[in-house]
């Protein structure tokens, strides 16, 4: 009974986590369209959450990254570990609630920062850091069977050095083909055939991201369900665990998270069409590829990459680099912080056990977010105000609706 409550309460924790994981890298896909006013911001938020819906089917090979390559629960044979499932699997099902609100504090605070961190690295990092705490350090898988780059270090911690730099390089080098083809034209007025272009790489953007970001909610689930012996098959996830995660994070892309989309469409770069275009062309490209290959990267250091890269290309664009500092700092802590929390969190609810420490978990989680939410009201982001112009001093408070 015991084990059967915390898997509920392991299901319920990670598709809130897709819920914040979709209003948080909805600026991934949507920023650069909505600053261009290519998209009107209400129906960019409604086109992405219908295409991350349908990119969550596409695929499941980043949902086994998270399934296999994070906490070791398998023995030799690649079935689950006896050793660690004698308990029914409620310890292993404490360390991934404990990993998933590590995760949701950690994108809940960036969000009120307006920062656009990692989701995917604010996961890995609560479900490493409670792996540590509740198994020691042999318990995270840091690199597979050391025969290839597999684990943490090959799956997560190279995609997300790389991951950037390339977005980063191929949006520069098409932002510069297409301001050589166009001319002046681009500095003049945007074309309608631009316009048109950019909805559609926007649109390939959030069909990306449904592929890779989707499918780590899929993968923790699975985790869990293993552990608690409710599925045994670690190359599959059931279609109800598919169906689940996709409306989940659909539904939390359609909430918009504008803090972010602001961030990232007025913060970093004047963008205009062209560059948006060149932009969401390059994330759709390195997001796709790294999804079929397995590689649970972010998305956010993708999009990122690919705007700082376009302003790069793009002759005479001014890069707000004090803004761009302010992420990669984030990018940087984002690990270890979710890490430090999800440990946190594993000592509390194991002091308390069970499904007391289970349920005590949860409380203190809806507790921060509902502090962190009326945070917010304080400086209110938008439909309405997405678009003003960006000013680095502070803002004055403002009443209207988040």
């Amino acid at each position: 009974m015991d084990t059967t409550i915390l898997l509920v309460l392991v299901i319920v924790t990670a598709l809130a986590f897709d819920f914040t994981n979709g209003f948080h890298d909805t600026a991934n896909a949507m920023a650069t369209s909505i600053a261009t006013g290519a998209l009107k911001p209400k129906v960019a938020v409604a086109l992405s959450a219908t295409l991350n819906l349908v990119g969550a089917f596409l695929s499941v090979q980043v949902a086994l990254t998270v399934t296999n390559a994070v906490v070791k629960i398998q023995d030799s044979s690649g079935a689950p570990d006896p050793a660690l499932l004698d308990d029914g699997g409620s310890a292993l099902l404490l360390i991934v609630l404990a990993g998933l609100i590590g995760g949701i504090i950690w994108n809940l605070l960036t969000w009120l920062l307006g920062l656009p961190s990692s989701s995917s690295h604010a996961l890995f990092g609560g479900l490493i850091g409670a792996t540590i705490a509740g198994l020691g350090f042999a318990g995270v898988n840091w690199a597979g069977d050391g025969s290839k780059l597999d684990g943490v270090v090959g799956k997560v911690i190279l995609p997300a050095l790389m991951s950037p730099v390339l977005a980063g390089v191929v949006a520069a080098i098409g932002t510069w083909l297409v301001f050589r083809v166009i001319g002046g034209l681009a500095e003049r007025s945007i074309t309608h055939g631009f316009r048109i272009g950019q909805i559609g790489s926007a649109s390939l953007v959030s069909l990306a991201h449904g592929t890779n970001d989707a499918q780590k909610t899929m993968g923790v689930i699975t985790l869990a369900l293993i552990a608690a012996g409710a599925w045994d098959d670690t190359e599959a996830v059931p279609f109800w665990v598919k169906l689940c995660c996709a409306l989940a994070i659909s539904l939390g892309t359609y909430l918009g998270g504008w803090r972010i989309i602001r961030t990232v469409g007025k913060g970093l770069v004047e963008i205009n069409t062209p560059q948006g275009m060149a932009a969401e062309s390059s994330s759709a490209a390195v997001i796709l590829a790294s999804s079929h290959l397995g590689f649970a990267l972010s998305t956010t250091h993708v999009a990122t990459g690919s705007i700082l890269g376009s302003g790069v290309g793009r002759p005479g664009a001014q890069v707000r680099w004090r803004v761009a500092l302010r992420m990669i700092i984030a990018w940087v802590i984002t690990l270890p912080a979710a890490g430090l929390v999800g440990a946190a969190m594993w000592w509390i609810g194991h002091l308390a056990g069970g499904v007391i420490g289970g349920v005590i978990m949860v409380v203190i989680l809806a507790g921060l977010a509902v502090f962190m939410y009326l945070r917010s009201r304080l400086n209110s982001v938008g439909a309405h105000n997405v678009n003003d112009e960006w000013d680095d001093a502070p803002k004055s408070r403002q009443t209207t609706s988040a």
